[in-house]
């Protein structure tokens, strides 16, 4: 039990270090890759995601949605993946090779759709190599380039708040 918190204080840390060293910068290009990041004990409705994104003319068959559980045998056949705390080893090591690659893929966005502040979803949004950043939740600011302040479910209004917002960046 101890240990268990001396290993989330050293992630905490690592996260605090990386959104001080992280310059944000958005670049001009369209979007075409997008990955999720979901927390599974929030939102379930995953699907909804694919068909926005056909909605908006993304097509890229890279896009991902990857979604974060505290139960590790969950079924995980209605994401590309999912990870729990098990995949997290000391100062933001990863111990899981796709969530690795997930962070290290540079998406054009990332949308963290969760409401609630879980460590390891914190560290993978400050870890990630995606251009533009796009949360829900204004627990800390220094995550996203874009937050969209609503409840989870209000996806609707979500959607179409992402979308004015990406037209007027001129993403899509």
């Amino acid at each position: 039990m101890i240990l268990k918190a001396f290993k989330e204080k050293s992630n905490r840390k690592y996260v605090n270090k990386l959104l001080t060293e992280r310059k944000p910068t958005v670049n001009n290009n369209k979007i075409k890759t997008i990955a999720v990041l979901l927390n599974a004990s929030e939102f379930h409705e995953f699907e909804v995601f694919r068909v926005y994104f056909k909605e908006l003319g993304l097509t890229s068959p890279k896009h991902k949605i990857v979604a974060f559980t505290m139960d590790d045998k969950l079924e995980y056949n209605q994401w590309n993946a999912h990870f729990s705390p098990k995949d997290f080893g000391w100062k933001g090591k990863i111990k899981n090779i796709d969530l690795e690659d997930f962070i290290n893929e540079p998406f054009d966005m990332l949308l963290c759709f969760y409401k609630n502040p879980v460590l390891q979803l914190n560290l993978i949004t400050a870890a990630s190599k995606a251009n533009l950043k796009v949360g829900i939740s204004n627990e800390d600011e220094r995550l996203y380039d874009l937050i969209i302040d609503v409840e989870l479910k209000d996806i609707n209004i979500f959607k179409q708040e992402l979308k004015k917002y990406l037209n007027i960046f001129k993403k899509i």
